[in-house]
This record gives structure tokens, sequence and C-alpha cells, in this order.
């Protein structure tokens, strides 16, 4: 915790603090009136504690031992303090030429990272007089070459710590060169493991399966805490909800794993216990903000307006100048169909952070809905400039691209999307109905798409009644049958009814009376005759001429009928 404070990485120290809050106490020493909450009721500590996990990581491993960083006693004093003070004060260069003289660890360090913060200060500055606050420039940190050679020297003479390589590799990452970087974080974190802002850069560079699995990391708790980042990342989800549960062990009671656990289980699209999640981080941490644009996601998707209302009023009155608020309150608009509004919401999210890659996503969606397809791919391909792995921006462009009638450059974009998020039977559908498109028209290809839609949890569904159209447009009348049996099964578990149930019926009635399964069409025929619409004259038709087929004898009239 001192050196969170000591070397200005204020998002290692939150994360830190969290995460020691999150340690069960040992209650022994502790007694209930001693311990720091009383949480023992949790629903979330029940539904995931494994007894089975002890307080220490990864029983039968044995971790290295971690030494704690010695500073010198007499460095640079006086000269550190007023250098910091200035730090603090957002003055970089002004602490920088103070400490321009000082040799400690601790002084250069905090020279470097205030150089390298006052480059990117300016390079804001100028993206903002060039382009303005949500504009695109090719504005630089200026401050990167000098920065290189100071800290290149600084390693060739050993004189540099573990904080020293996470600036290192912070300023190669931003120069392009990615592998010397993860060299560099990966030392640092050997290092020093507790520098949770090097395991996220550290992180952020492992765009594959095999860079993450090369790194020669020591084994550390913390190893294990950006494991279960990286598989996220990587859209490998289970691995990722293994992780977090394994560690929820030791941290029983960290709101951030929790929160983890629910973005995990928000990409699996199990809806219902990321509900049950962020409820309960909302009871034990009433005035939390971070993370809650997932939560309102959860809700506008669920339709859940009280719910959305209620969360947008509550962080407007906790903060309403965080990106997440205003992402909160742009989708509370959404659902509203006050799209312009929405916009306005999104903008100013994207005002206060400009690389709110939520934000910029979401907008895209409420341009769509407002017909503005131009300035929706703008938006959109700022999203992936952010992050390429951006699933949603990336459907969002092929939907864009459908809707000015463009379904090559539509199918490119929705290929992306299934690529990176192959389990989402909504980006399956979308490329299936963009190779139905009149132009492209290959409805083999479709059927393809649609039968990975079917075994990827299709909620909505699409994907059976629609494989059922198609085979039946191609003559695959068998094969139609199947699929509309499957469907009408799927609908009679869901206790569902509509156009699709009668469509279904009407197909099944029929095929089984021209192939003369006569005991099963009548059990469709009867089930139509429930009906009022077209479908009841056609259901006593196909009824009709299954009793002469039997019986040889002349048609009888309707009156023989139930009504």
């Amino acid at each position: 915790m001192l050196y969170g404070v000591i070397r200005c990485c204020l998002y290692f120290r939150n994360r830190a603090a969290e995460q020691l809050v999150g340690i069960e106490l040992d209650p022994v020493k502790f007694t209930p009136s001693n311990t720091r909450f009383q949480r023992g009721s949790s629903s979330i500590h029940r539904r995931f504690r494994n007894n089975e996990i002890t307080s220490t990581p990864i029983a039968g491993v044995s971790y290295v031992s971690t030494p704690v960083m010695e500073e010198d006693d007499i460095v640079d004093g006086d000269f550190y303090l007023l250098a910091k003070s200035y730090f603090d004060c957002r003055e970089y260069r002004r602490a920088a030429h103070v400490l321009r003289d000082q040799s400690g660890k601790k002084a250069v360090f905090l020279q470097c990272y205030a150089l390298y913060l006052a480059g990117e200060k300016r390079k804001d500055e100028e993206n903002i007089e060039l382009e303005g606050p949500l504009g695109k420039s090719d504005a630089v940190n200026k401050e990167l070459v000098s920065l290189e050679r100071e800290l290149s020297m600084l390693r060739k003479n050993g004189s540099i710590d573990p904080f020293g390589l996470y600036l290192y590799g912070l300023v190669l990452k931003e120069k392009g060169n990615e592998h010397l970087a993860r060299n560099l974080l990966v030392e640092s974190v050997n290092s020093y493991p507790w520098n949770w802002s090097a395991w996220s850069e550290l992180q952020s560079l492992c765009t594959t399966i095999d860079i993450l699995h090369s790194l020669p990391l020591n084994n550390h708790w913390m190893k294990d805490f950006f494991l279960a980042g990286a598989y996220q990342e990587l859209r490998m989800h289970n691995e990722s909800l293994a992780k977090y549960e394994y560690l929820q062990g030791t941290f029983s009671f960290s709101n951030y794993i929790q929160a983890q656990i629910a973005k995990v289980q928000y990409s699996l699209r199990e809806f219902e216990q990321v509900e049950v999640i962020f409820e309960e981080l909302l009871r034990n941490d009433p005035y939390r903000v971070e993370d809650m644009d997932m939560y309102s996601n959860v809700l506008y998707a669920k339709e859940c307006f009280s719910a959305l209302s209620y969360l947008a009023h509550r962080v407007f009155m906790t903060d309403k100048y965080r990106p997440e608020s205003c992402c909160i309150i742009g989708n509370y608009y959404s659902l509203k169909g006050q799209h312009e509004k929405s916009v306005m919401y999104f903008r100013r999210a994207l005002k206060l952070n400009k690389n709110c890659l939520s934000a910029w996503t979401l907008m895209g969606h409420e341009y769509i809905e407002m017909n503005n397809t131009p300035a929706a791919v703008d938006a959109y391909r700022r999203a992936v400039d952010i992050n390429p792995c951006e699933f949603r921006a990336w459907y969002g462009l092929g939907q864009a691209y459908e809707m000015m009638g463009m379904p090559f450059y539509a199918l490119h974009y929705f290929r992306k999307s299934v690529f990176l998020q192959p389990s989402d039977s909504r980006l399956w559908i979308a490329m299936a109905k963009c190779y139905e498109n009149d132009q492209l028209h290959m409805l083999e290809e479709a059927i393809k798409c649609y039968r990975k839609a079917a075994n990827s949890n299709d909620r909505e569904a699409i994907a059976l009644h629609q494989l059922a159209k198609l085979h039946r447009k191609l003559g695959r009348l068998e094969e139609a049958a199947f699929y509309y049996k499957k469907d009408l099964e799927r609908m009679e578990a869901e206790e569902r009814d509509g156009p699709n149930m009668v469509e279904a019926l009407l197909f099944l009635a029929t095929h089984c009376k021209d192939q003369k399964r006569f005991e099963e069409a009548e059990v469709y025929c009867t089930r139509l005759l429930d009906y009022t619409g077209p479908e009841k004259e056609t259901a006593k038709s196909l009824l009709r001429g299954m009793r002469i087929a039997q019986s040889g004898f002349p048609s009888m009239s309707a009156e023989h009928f139930p009504p």
C-alpha cells in the first residue's frame, strides 16, 4: 500500500486495497464485532464459496517469495517531497525539473513518470486544438524518445527498479515495440508482483493464447489475477470464470472479484446471474459507480424500465460526471425511445473519457436507431480503433452497411464479430440474414450460420424457424419437417404461441398427410382447429382429405367436424 502512494500508481493502490478488504479474517482472532463488515449472510458468498479452497492460493504449488523493495533512507529528501507535491497538483514538468539532479531510484522514477504524463497531457491538448474533444489526430507524446533513451541507459547501468521497468515497458508499448515491452513488464512483475498497473499493461499485450503461455512468469497469487483477466480478454470465458471463483476462496469478500465474475457471466449472456451479482454489489457498496454501466446494459436488454430508472437516478446523485454514469443515463433515455437525448449523454461520457469504449459503441447503436448510418459507422470505427476485439462494434458496422445496401461489406464485418464471439447466436443470425440477401442469395451458407446459431443458445428462437423455412424453400421437405418439429417442441416447452406455431402446425399436418402418416397429421390438424383464422378451415379440409383417402367414400360435409 505504501508503494501505491509513493509511486503514484493510484489504480494499483485502489485494487490492492480492495483485495485487502476482501480477504476473510481468521475467526479465531477476529470476533464478529471486530470484523470490517457484517457480511456472513452474503448470498454471493454462499453461492461462490468453495469449501475445498484454502486460504493459500493453489494448494500444492510453492510460490516464490517476493522480496520487499528497500528504499534509501536518505534519498532526495526535501526535493522529492516538493516534486511529489507538484506532481499531485498535476504540474508535471515542474515536478520533473525539481528532480533533475537527483539520483535516487524513487526520484528518478518520479521524474521520468512526470515527463511521461506531461507528454500525454500535451498530446491531449493538441488533439483538442486540432480536431476537437472527440476528434482524431496524429498527435504523439513527444517525450517518448528522450524517455526511451534515458530508461535504456538506466537499465544498462543496472540502476533501474521494477517501477522504472514498468515505465520503460509502457514507453516501448506506446512506440509500438511490443515484444521488448512484454519482456520488460515480465521482468517488472517478477521483481515486484504487486504493481497492478504493470500487470494491466502486460495483459493488453497478450493478444493470443500462445503469447500468454510463453510468458516466463513466477508463481505468485497476483499471477492468478492476471491470468483471469487475460483469459477474459481472449474470450476464454469458462477458464476466466474458473480462475475468479478459485481466487474467491482467498478473497472471499472482494467486490472486485464479484464484479469480474459478473463481467464473465455477461459475456456468457447469463443475465439472470449477472443481475443477482450486481444487486449484491450495490447492497455492499451503495455508492459504487464502477462497472455499473454493464449492469445498465443487462437491465436494458431485459427491458427493466423501473430498475434502470432507479439505477440512473442513483448514479446521477452519486457522481453524475463519470463516464459510467453518463452511459447509464444514456441507456435510460434509449429505452424510453429518446435517442437524441441518449446520444447527448454518450457524447458527454466521451468528453470525460474519449477512449470510453462502451460510449462509442452505444452511441453507434443510437445512430442506427435514428437511421444516421454515416455517424453510426464513424462511432463504431472509433470503438474498434480503441479495442479491435470489441465484437459489438464490428456487429454494428455490419448492421450499418447492411442498411446502406452493401451486403458484401456487411458480411465482412459480421464475420469479424462472430470470430470474436462465436458463442453469440445473434451474430450468426445476422450473418445468415446477410447471406439471404437478394444480392448474395447464398442459401447454403445461410443454413450453416443458422445451424451455428441454433447450437449457440438461441434465446430468441429464430434459428430453428429460419432453418425450416429455408429447407422448405429449397424443396428439402424432410429436413424442413425436422426443424419445424424441433421449433414446435421448443415453443411448447416455453409456452409460446403465435404465427410461427401456426406455420409449423400447417406444414407438419400437410407433410404428414402427403407421407400418408394420417394419425400424426390428424394430431396437428386437431390442434389447428383451436384457432379461429383461415388455418382452421385448412385443417378441416386436410381432415376431410384424409378421411376420403382412408375410407374411399365421398367427401363429408364440414358439419361432421367440430366447430
